[in-house]
């Protein structure tokens, strides 16, 4: 029995998650269809370009991103201090992004006087739209839609798109928000489709990379231009911000040169032909995080295996659990547990 979302997503207790959505269709939602012989390909563009919309209109940070063929991956940051700061208008104009509004709303807007009973129902309205800003469910509902929509008129067809309602993993500390962003960002490079994170397409460790220098790998661009990459956030995706403690953080509590090395790292340990994959010397957020080499490429290959809805240490999943009143066990490798000391 699947839980209700409010039971899995609560930004008191952690702002960031892991969502997954997949194609109910035997045809790909990106990709070639071998079959018929058709592409796929422009889809992925849909999805990326639509979380960012979504992102500037939603209190709501992409951390993390990859397009699949049948499915995609992101890790979300529920931005509440953003949230906190929304004016009465700010969430009118915003919402009106989404949906037509309201007439009472538009009234307002227009500086036009309100009854005591249109008062009432704006102040109604405020308070729904206002929390729909910062909540995954609604994101994710605007992006599934319309990518539904659209694929629907493509192929001249009607009916379900996605398999279902998306899955959702709570991150309860820097331990598992690392590993599962990781994990999304290596998904081309563990599913075989691509050697280098520069060649890992559609994926925002690319988008990244990029950003900075496409001419040369992670590994040098973490050493080479570590004192400016702080300096440089992208302007689409969530900031580094270097806090290691999610309590203290505003963005995602690493420094990216540190995150860069390891993804290199890691991603060289995916792959056998790739020379140098053995290193001897861990990296530098492994050791601060007191995580073991083992433990880490384990975690990194198997991580939406390893956990159900929620992953971090033993006692917060279970924490998490008892205060959200769910029967469910716990769901967490041995091995996954080398990850928090």
């Amino acid at each position: 029995m699947t839980s209700a979302r409010r039971q899995l997503i609560d930004a008191n207790v952690t702002p960031f998650y892991h969502v997954i959505n997949r194609c109910v269709r035997r045809a790909f939602l990106c990709g070639e269809d071998r079959l018929s012989g058709r592409s796929y390909e422009h889809r992925r563009g849909w999805i990326v370009d639509k979380i960012k919309v979504l992102s500037a209109i939603f209190c709501i940070d992409i951390c993390a991103y990859a397009v699949m063929s049948n499915h995609y991956h992101l890790v979300l940051k529920i931005d509440v201090d953003k949230a906190k700061s929304l004016t009465q208008k700010d969430i009118i104009s915003r919402w009106c992004q989404i949906t037509k509004g309201h007439a009472v709303a538009t009234k307002y807007m227009n500086g036009d006087a309100l009854i005591d009973g249109e008062v009432m129902l704006l102040d109604a309205l405020l308070a729904e739209w206002h929390e729909r800003l910062s909540s995954i469910s609604w994101f994710m509902r605007c992006l599934n839609e319309e990518i539904a929509r659209k694929a629907n008129r493509e192929d001249e067809c009607k009916g379900a798109f996605w398999e279902g309602r998306f899955k959702s993993q709570a991150l309860l500390d820097e331990q598992a928000l690392l590993a599962c962003m990781m994990y999304v960002d290596l998904n081309p490079i563990r599913a075989g489709i691509a050697d280098s994170l520069q060649s890992s397409d559609f994926t925002s460790i690319q988008e990244r990379v990029n950003a900075l220098n496409p001419h040369i790998n992670a590994l040098q661009l973490a050493k080479t231009t570590a004192d400016n990459l702080q300096q440089k956030p992208h302007k689409a995706l969530a900031k580094f911000d270097g806090s290691t403690l999610l309590s203290q953080q505003t963005g995602i509590p690493f420094h990216f040169a540190d995150y860069l090395e390891l993804i290199d790292w890691t991603g060289r340990a995916m792959r056998l032909d790739k020379k140098g994959y053995i290193d001897n010397e861990r990296p530098k957020l492994l050791n601060e995080l007191g995580i073991s080499p083992d433990a880490w490429l384990t975690s990194a290959k198997e991580f939406r295996r390893q956990y159900s809805g929620i992953s971090g240490r033993w006692d917060s999943m279970c924490e998490f659990k008892k205060q959200h009143n769910s029967g469910k066990w716990c769901k967490g490798k041995a091995s996954s547990q080398a990850l928090h000391p």
